[in-house]
């Protein structure tokens, strides 16, 4: 679908990384762009780079959300933002569990509780959900933010029957290893996560999802681009354990 067809776009996680990089996109092409993010400085520099209109905010303020989505007709809505701590369940705490649930599938939900009406009204309309292949695929660690990236993917596809008969696509971008600040968020130290997840490796860049995100919204208007997963050459998901035991 030509991206003429829409005029207005909500990007969420949109002061740094993929988000941000999605913002600049999406305004290139002509859209409203409306940035959603909690650092209003990195905000402010964005909209001065790209025009777009900033919203400082957390997004797990459904309140908030709410009052400030309140007059806004979003064509394209991309759920970017999204957090995650170390460790599985059995080391997991309260607020590990409660922070990625409220961010990662929440404010998620909520967010399209807000915007899907209205595309559904107007018969036009395109959600992206940035999930993960820790959505589809099981690996050590990280057991809730598998489980909130599971219901991504599931909620996805379930859009899909909800916006039945109306112009209104789907799009799950599922990555690997994307270069961006959230392993140094998760461990405290940018310079650190650096050199222990991206050091000699070949990572997906921001661009790269940005490149996808894009494809799918100009794919043509009779085209849902339902599932696509992004990653590294080098970075294999699969594998399989089998502990022996003589107890």
């Amino acid at each position: 679908m030509p991206f003429s067809d829409y005029k207005t776009a909500l990007v969420t996680g949109a002061s740094t990384g993929i988000g941000a990089v999605v913002v600049e996109r999406l305004a290139k092409q002509g859209l409203e762009v409306h940035a959603v993010a909690r650092n209003a400085d990195r905000l402010d520099d964005l909209a001065s780079r790209t025009g777009c209109i900033p919203h400082a905010l957390d997004i797990t303020d459904t309140a908030a959300l709410t009052a400030e989505l309140r007059d806004l007709k979003v064509d394209v809505l991309v759920n970017n933002a999204g957090v995650s701590r170390t460790g599985n369940i059995l080391t997991a705490d309260e607020f590990a569990v409660d922070e990625q649930i409220a961010v990662n599938i929440q404010a998620v939900l909520h967010l399209v509780r807000l915007v899907m009406p209205g595309m559904v009204e107007r018969d036009l309309g395109h959600i992206v959900n940035v999930s993960s292949i820790a959505g589809v695929y099981n690996f050590g660690g990280n057991t809730i933010y598998h489980a909130t990236k599971s219901a991504v993917h599931t909620l996805s596809r379930q859009l899909r029957v909800d916006g039945y008969g109306r112009r209104i696509r789907v799009t799950e971008i599922c990555p690997g290893r994307v270069e961006t600040e959230i392993f140094g968020r998760l461990l405290g130290d940018m310079e650190e996560a650096q050199r222990r997840f991206y050091d000699g490796y070949e990572s997906l860049k921001p661009e790269d999802i940005a490149d996808a995100i894009e494809f799918a919204i100009a794919s043509p208007r009779h085209v849902n681009v339902g599932h696509m997963e992004l990653l590294p050459t080098f970075q294999v998901p699969g594998g399989l354990n089998f502990e022996r035991r003589a107890d």
